[in-house]
């Protein structure tokens, strides 16, 4: 629930809209963010000796290839204004598969073209071959280890991308029947050929793994529908041949444990092909994986093992290093790590941390995940934090050196916002973190208003990200506001039982948790507490709703995708699977603990004027929540505003809709909320 919407058209003029279109402070922030070169992918050859990434060039996403230190990088196609993305290297640190729309098609999914799988010989001269001619959308593409054929993601025919924050389709026909897509996994020769899908038809597959052999595959499924089954997927194992049936190894429904209908991510086969370690744990959103790392055998036959109970960070992807030693990045505390775990015969794994980084991290494939030489030696990704653009680092696990950064894609980039700070307090028992983005052109001698920006999830976290042309903090920062990005009870980075904290709880725990850390910045800072902001996106844009029912201690708000009543909500969303595990039973069995976190049933109490922005076919926060809130605002005579952006998803698709909510956010925020004053 990592939730985010967007809506069909304006519902009501915002208010100064104009200003958005003249004020040149806004208009200098959108174009400063629209100038970072970012990275969608990058991988380390299984030799450690190259590197291979996609990044933005111009109006398209194009391949270089490097040695591993940055040096000698060079294009891989000549092609221009098209998208070339998730390289993957071959065993033989020679060939590289990627996906490219560059055989052209019509505009499909998402404004996009379709994506074929391309095979390249880095070291010779013969163009990049082309070895599929798909008709669908495609992702997650892997090499078999024996390196002769390649696995992906495939749902054939598709209209929209997988995932529960695409744009959802139109809901006509028999609901839950008719236009349902299921995603398989699929494989093709490296040479070309046919494609041929190697999971059965009636699971919708999330994501997999090869066993080291390549006669396996590990994977997470459910039955369709896709979007909403995520929640209460197993985890499966079979062989590639298609032989034999599929194996249960997980079903946490049947489990009496910790992890009895929680999820699972991230299954990972171990070298010798007799185990399999993933994630499991309290999961609000496919892709913003945390938990505890679970192990269990590969044939099925016995319940997991969780080896790391009790610990205090978050691990979020993992890969074996050897026989007894998993690679994990982890959460830790709003800043990203990397450990090694060692495995022992029983007993709880022991943790020796590689390297922290105040930064967000990934090569491209999954949350946190790393791009590891076949010694796991070296791991490459790319890093961003809120003072430096995307870039290439490799890090040598080998000596735990500091990673370096290997590119200068956007070396020349300086912030528009201030510096970052990171908070610590502690609140009703909980030891709780976040980050503080400084005004820019921050004065000691001056006053300032300070926004409290609430991320999605809530299991998730704030860890420092260069931003993009869209909603976020850096943008209030760069406009002369303090903004607090709390990671309260319910976020990743302090352990599973802090994930857990606030089950039943939406809107009171962490609430407090946030105020009691505006309090601590107030008492060091030059803060007024009279002009406090809150805004947030999805879960933020609950919390936002929520907040203003409970405090009169933010006088301006913009509330991104929220839920104003989670019992209509329950009705209206495609992914209610999600919501009994947050709140431990369906609406229709305990309807008192969703009516307690509804922000309708206390709108009397609301003072603060709200924007209300949310896309039109959202399937995650449907726009009719945005509408019941914004009715409620206006009929109580509360400022409000109501924006729907037409076509968009719980994640806005178009630039355009990105631009115009981050500006009209910025000039509600400066019309009800002065950003500055002096003493």
């Amino acid at each position: 629930m990592a939730l985010a919407c967007a809506a069909g058209a304006h519902a009501e003029k915002a208010p100064a809209a104009g200003k958005t279109a003249t004020d040149p402070r806004i208009a200098s922030i959108l174009e400063a963010l629209g100038k970072v070169r970012t990275v969608d992918s990058v991988a380390l050859s299984p030799d450690g000796r190259h590197l291979a990434w996609a990044v933005k060039t111009g109006k398209g996403v194009a391949i270089e290839v490097a040695d591993a230190d940055g040096r000698n990088a060079h294009r891989l196609t000549a092609t221009r204004d098209c998208r070339e993305l998730s390289v993957a290297w071959a065993a033989d640190s020679r060939r590289l598969a990627f996906l490219s729309d560059c055989a052209g098609g019509k505009p499909g999914i998402e404004q996009g073209k379709q994506n074929d799988v391309y095979v390249a010989d880095t070291a010779g001269k013969a163009p990049p071959k082309r070895i599929t001619q798909l008709k669908g959308y495609v992702s997650d593409l892997d090499w078999r280890p024996d390196g002769k054929a390649l696995g992906f993601l495939y749902v054939p025919n598709a209209t929209r991308r997988a995932s529960a924050t695409a744009a959802t389709g139109a809901q006509v026909g028999e609901i839950g029947v008719d236009n349902i897509q299921v995603q398989q996994v699929a494989m093709v020769d490296a040479t070309g050929g046919a494609v041929r899908t190697l999971t059965p038809g009636g699971l919708h597959v999330y994501e997999y793994a090869f066993s080291a052999d390549g006669g396996r595959i590990a994977y997470v499924a459910a039955p369709p529908p896709g979007d909403n089954n995520w929640w209460v997927a197993k985890l499966y194992a079979q062989s590639v041949g298609g032989s034999e049936k599929p194996v249960t190894l997980v079903d946490t429904s049947t489990l009496k444990g910790p992890l009895k209908d929680l999820q699972v991510a991230v299954p990972r086969f171990s070298p010798d092909g007799s185990r399999v370690a993933f994630i499991g744990g309290l999961m609000s959103d496919q892709g913003s994986t945390g938990g505890d790392i679970w192990v269990v055998p590969a044939n099925g036959g016995a319940e997991p093992v969780d080896v790391t109970p009790g610990i205090q960070t978050t691990p979020a992807w993992l890969a074996w290093a050897g026989t007894d030693r998993l690679v994990v990045s982890e959460v830790a505390g709003g800043s990203s790590r990397v450990s090694s775990y060692a495995l022992p015969t029983q007993g709880a794994a022991k943790a020796t941390t590689l390297f922290d980084l105040p930064m967000s991290l990934g090569d491209g494939r999954f949350a946190m995940s790393l791009s590891l030489d076949a010694k796991a030696e070296k791991a490459a990704f790319i890093a961003s934090s809120f003072d430096t653009g995307y870039e290439v680092h490799v890090a040598d696990l080998a000596t735990h050196d500091a990673p370096a950064a290997v590119t200068r894609f956007n070396a020349g980039l300086k912030p528009m916002w201030g510096k970052a700070e990171s908070i610590t307090w502690t609140n009703e028992g909980h030891q709780v973190q976040g980050w503080l983005l400084y005004p820019a052109n921050y004065d000691p001698a001056k006053r300032y208003g300070m926004i409290v920006s609430i991320h999605g999830g809530p299991a998730a976290a704030v860890l420092p990200r260069w931003p993009g042309v869209g909603y976020g903090a850096a943008p209030l920062s760069a406009l002369g506001y303090f903004v607090f990005m709390p990671n309260p009870r319910g976020s990743f980075g302090q352990g599973e039982a802090f994930v857990q904290a606030n089950r039943k709880d939406f809107g009171y725990g962490d609430m407090r948790d946030v105020l009691a850390g505006v309090d601590v910045i107030e008492k060091n800072h030059p803060v007024d507490d009279n002009r406090l902001g809150l805004t947030g996106w999805s879960y933020g844009g609950f919390m936002t709703m929520f907040g203003v029912t409970q405090t009169q201690r933010f006088h301006a708000a913009v509330a991104g995708a929220g839920i104003a009543n989670w019992q209509s909500y329950y009705g209206e969303n495609l992914i209610d699977q999600w919501m009994k595990p947050f709140f431990g039973a369906s609406v229709y069995d305990d309807p008192a603990v969703y009516a307690k976190s509804s922000a309708i049933n206390f709108i009397k109490d609301v003072k603060t004027p709200t924007l209300v922005v949310v896309g039109e076919q959202d399937a995650e926060c449907p726009a009719p929540q945005s509408f019941e809130f914004w009715h409620a605002l206006r009929a109580q005579g509360v400022p409000t505003s109501l924006v729907v952006y037409p076509g968009e998803g719980h994640g806005f698709a178009q630039e355009a809709h990105r631009r115009d909510v981050l500006a009209r956010a910025l000039a509600w925020f400066d019309r009800y909320l002065p950003a500055s004053g002096t003493h």
